[in-house]
């Protein structure tokens, strides 16, 4: 017996690393941009306190799971927040850029216990240092102004010498011991709060077992405490950090005059007209956990969720398989089996729905990180600025989100430095003195839109071509402006007067362009002098599993993707036209280009003309085109595989798929396909 109570308090915490590493994570970035949204203003009474919350939580984990260095800077700073909290000490503006720095600190060790990397030691001891000078220099009965407004009289026993009252009821989880949590530890910090006396605590059962199926390290009982204190209702709080869920704990503020409930009656429960603490009043970061999601979500690696695509993907492919053997059969004589196939067919196709839509994430994972961007950048240059964003629910698969951030922080980047003029030149163009940048999301059928807009100077024509010219890139004067904007992707290109810490060094355009296309993406430009500057950036939904139309060219088989084509049409001669030298055809008052791909691909074609072929039409960010094919097979999903990465890039092709037959098919890749038929013209 004593041997496995020894075992059961070795508890080895090792195996909680990940979830505290993901909720720390959750608390630095709640904490900043609560701060980032200050701007230079005092925070509220619910700012503040939520900004204490993560920094108490991050403190309590990193002490529990044993990270005592995590709790150097975080002690100091929930000192000092709570100094401001009491109104001991008045807020500064100065104040936010310490606690993002402090933050800054603080993720920087997270990620040396996490990911291995270096922690600069000086950095933790000069922000410990700054912050206790804050509190040192700070007297309580300081004169200053005080910017915190007073809460309300219910909601204030913070801590400030009067004697409160209060009942808890706590009702642990089942699991509970299974942790290492022991109640006993739980009960003696309570009754460590309470003032001689003022601690009374009970046990009650829901309901008992039977005693044959009784499990000793399952908790069946609910605790209730009642507790005289001198302490706040947020340090009573602090006892329960990594222990209870929202829904487990109860607690109410009760007058001094009240008696302690009877037996089997919980004040909580039984004082009609006072008032109970409802779960979003205790506040997630009072516990260490996310509000609201415990009963509704779960933690699963993403190596697991790739797993599970990976073999719903080739669930797909032998669904096909089974798909196109049925279909060889004699309907009448197989009518049971060609149903049963075709009822896996949706099935098939609502699991792929469900499993895509675990990885899709919303992108404001990544447009969160630009307000702290923007707000140290803009401070450099001197300049005013405003950051706006819309569309930031727009799910993107979580592969895509991870690749896209760094493009978009060269947008950004780019756009403070070199769009956004300064306060005066605004001014002088009439224009308001603080500029505005814009980050917009949006889902347009199977791609996803985003936009990075300012509203500044726009690009320079001429001095694009001036650059050009001395970097040695092909340019010249009669180009068209869409033209012109597509120079500043080229390596090494910069209109920059000089290099500094933000730009100068003509990569950032040239690697936005190539971390988007390596996604299947593209980038356009648009530029209105004096107006600004819109950069678009066309991506894909998921690069895993995508809608496609088979079709047929020379004994080959395509994949074109569903969300480019417009219609399907086979040409009457009239149709068909000459236009410079070119063969158009004409639908509907407009001419569009043939890409034949026969001849893209080298291949022997049936259909050689378009009269004796079929004509795909479609459409990609703004661009029409005809594909002529020998014929149309049929309308699946296909699950994308790298061809890059098997094989060999394939010019025209953005990945291949495993057909019902067995073939490998190409994905053809519509915007290459633009590009060749222009190369060969």
């Amino acid at each position: 017996m004593t041997s496995s109570t020894a075992g059961n308090d070795a508890i080895d915490l090792k195996r909680f690393n990940q979830v505290f590493f993901e909720e720390c994570a959750e608390h630095l970035a709640e904490m900043e941009q609560i701060l980032i949204s200050l701007g230079d203003q005092a925070p509220d009474n619910e700012q503040l306190n939520a900004v204490f919350r993560a920094a108490h939580s991050i403190k309590g984990g990193a002490g529990i799971f044993g990270f005592d260095d995590m709790t150097v800077v975080t002690h100091v700073m929930e000192s000092l927040l709570d100094r401001l909290r009491n109104r001991e000490i008045p807020f500064q503006p100065s104040m936010i850029d310490l606690f993002l720095e402090a933050g800054d600190v603080i993720t920087m060790q997270l990620a040396g216990h996490r990911d291995g990397t270096k922690v600069r030691q000086e950095a933790v001891d000069e922000v410990r240092h700054r912050l206790q000078q804050v509190i040192d220099a700070a007297a309580p009965e300081s004169g200053g102004q005080v910017f915190l407004p007073e809460p309300p009289a219910e909601e204030n026993p913070q801590g400030d010498g009067s004697v409160c009252r209060y009942q808890l009821v706590f009702t642990p989880d089942p699991e509970i011991f299974s942790r290492g949590i022991r109640i006993e530890n739980i009960i003696s910090e309570l009754a460590g709060l309470a003032k001689p006396g003022g601690f009374h605590c009970r046990a009650s059962f829901s309901e008992l077992p039977e005693l044959e199926g009784f499990d000793p390290e399952r908790c069946i009982t609910r605790w209730h405490f009642t507790l005289s204190t001198q302490a706040s209702r947020d340090q009573i709080l602090e006892v329960f950090m990594f222990v209870a869920d929202e829904e487990q704990l109860a607690i109410c503020l009760l007058p001094q005059e009240e008696a302690a409930a009877p037996a089997g009656e919980p004040a909580v429960e039984a004082a009609a007209g006072r008032r109970v603490y409802d779960r979003d009043e205790l506040s997630a970061g009072a516990f260490g956990r996310r509000g609201g999601e415990g009963e509704s979500s779960i933690r699963v690696n993403v190596a697991k969720v790739d797993q599970l695509i990976n073999q719903v993907g080739e669930l797909l492919i032998t669904q096909a398989m089974l798909a196109q053997q049925a279909g060889a059969l004699d309907p009448v004589l197989h009518e049971a089996l060609q149903k049963s196939v075709a009822q896996l067919e949706r099935n098939t196709r609502d699991l792929q729905g469900s499993v895509m839509s675990i990885r899709l994430i919303p992108i404001s994972i990544v447009f969160s990180r630009f307000p702290r961007m923007v707000r140290e950048m803009s401070g450099k240059l001197g300049k005013l600025v405003e950051l706006k964003t819309s569309g930031d629910s727009t799910e993107l698969d979580k592969g895509l989100i991870e690749k896209i951030a760094d493009p978009l922080s060269h947008l950004v980047r780019n756009a403070l430095d070199h769009g956004l003029e300064t306060s005066e030149r605004r001014l002088a163009a009439g224009k308001s003195p603080t500029g505005t940048l814009q980050l917009k999301a949006s889902q347009v059928g199977g791609r996803i839109i985003i936009d990075v807009v300012d509203d500044g100077a726009g690009l320079d024509r001429a001095r694009i071509l001036e650059k050009a010219a001395e970097k040695g890139i092909a340019c010249a004067e009669s180009m068209s402006d869409e033209e012109v904007w597509q120079l500043i992707f080229a390596p090494g290109f910069s209109t920059a007067e000089a290099v500094t810490d933000i730009s100068g060094r003509g990569v950032g355009m040239d690697v936005v362009l190539k971390n988007v296309q390596s996604i299947g993406g593209r980038v356009q430009i648009a530029s209105d002098p004096g107006r600004g500057v819109r950069v678009t950036i066309s991506l894909p939904l998921t690069l895993a599993i995508l809608e496609g139309l088979s079709v047929a060219v020379g004994g080959e088989k395509y994949i074109i993707p569903i969300n480019v084509i417009i219609e399907s049409l086979q040409p009457k001669p009239e149709q068909l036209k000459s236009v410079n030298g070119r063969q158009v055809v004409q639908v509907r008052g407009d001419y569009l280009p043939i890409l034949r791909l026969h001849q893209l691909f080298n291949l022997e074609s049936q259909a050689v003309s378009p009269e004796r072929g079929i004509l795909v039409l479609v459409e990609l960010e703004g661009e029409r085109a005809a594909i002529l094919v020998d014929a149309l097979l049929d309308e699946q999903q296909v699950v994308v595989k790298s061809i890059e990465t098997n094989y060999r890039k394939v010019e025209g092709s953005s990945g291949a798929t495993i057909l019902g037959d067995g073939r490998v098919a190409l994905i053809l890749d519509v915007t290459e396909l633009f590009l060749m038929q222009k190369a060969v013209n």
